[in-house]
């Protein structure tokens, strides 16, 4: 029993000074009322999985399985890979993202650098003061972090919080893809715990279309375009059919005859198995919440 207990109060302890909380509420479609289908990612803008099995070969078998070591140690990222938790689910790998719904984010952040504004304005024809540059690219700068705190009227707040080194790592890659001088020579490395990897997933990209609870729709309410909530996901699945779903895409039985059918959900083909795996276990661990 005193076993339990601590195995227990270890799983709810802060991870290495990073505080892990369930996900909760209604996804941030719900927040902006559009749905799935109105969106980049649901006018097929994304990576679908595989065809259909035919109705013999089902269920289909899992054909990613992850790492060996479900308690692997902290891992080593960059703000490369922040950027791929945490943002290219809707602004993309070059970060320009999918007008007009989804701003790119290249702009913004070249106007924190003064040497590329003033740069610009000469090839405009227009002579800018390096002093007056520094002066606009420093309330540029402000202005970003600002929404990357707060997010914005389309744009989830991040969620969970960045720690100070992740947000001079995420910043970091930003200045890169944005082609700021120098920038590739000033990139920050951290250490996340698998737990955390697996909450930054959920909250920045899982919850987007997800609502952290809620009914576990039939395979003819997936027809009619219900979306599972995420405190069901690791009931329907099994971990390494989970990890497949994820990164390579799985096949869903649906309509009243549940008949199998090519998976509407985007392939996150960007993931490695192992973070796939991490999301399955943030979401054990810590069960999405009303």
């Amino acid at each position: 029993m005193k076993q339990t207990m601590f195995m227990l109060v270890a799983l709810l302890a802060p991870v290495h000074g990073q505080t892990v909380t369930p996900v909760q509420g209604a996804s941030w479609l719900t927040h902006i009322h559009r749905p799935f289908d109105q969106t980049s990612m649901g006018k097929s803008s994304g990576i679908y999985g595989p065809k259909a099995p035919m109705p013999g070969d089902w269920p289909p078998r899992a054909q990613v399985t992850p790492g060996t070591n479900p308690a692997r140690q902290r891992t080593t990222m960059d703000g490369a890979d922040l950027y791929r938790l945490k943002c290219r689910p809707c602004h993309g790998l070059f970060g320009v993202g999918a007008a007009p719904e989804i701003h790119s984010v290249i702009d913004p952040v070249r106007a924190t650098s003064a040497k590329l504004y003033v740069e610009r304005m000469r090839k405009l024809g227009v002579d800018v003061d390096l002093n007056n540059a520094t002066a606009l690219a420093k309330q540029a700068r402000l202005t970003l972090f600002d929404r990357l705190h707060k997010g914005g009227t389309d744009m989830p707040p991040p969620d969970p919080r960045l720690t100070d080194a992740e947000v001079r790592s995420l910043w970091a890659y930003l200045r890169q893809l944005a082609g700021i001088p120098g920038a590739e020579k000033q990139q920050v490395f951290i250490h996340e715990d698998p737990l955390r990897v697996g909450e930054h997933i959920v909250k920045s990209t899982c919850h987007i279309c997800h609502g952290a609870t809620g009914h576990n729709p039939t395979a003819e309410e997936l027809l009619e375009g219900q979306i599972p909530p995420l405190n069901s996901l690791t009931s329907r699945l099994k971990l390494n059919d989970f990890v497949t779903k994820l990164v390579v895409g799985r096949p869903v039985l649906e309509g009243p005859l549940a008949i199998p059918v090519r998976g509407h959900m985007p392939v996150f083909n960007y993931l490695s198995a192992d973070e796939a795996a991490d999301v399955y276990s943030y979401l054990s661990m810590y069960p999405p919440k009303e």
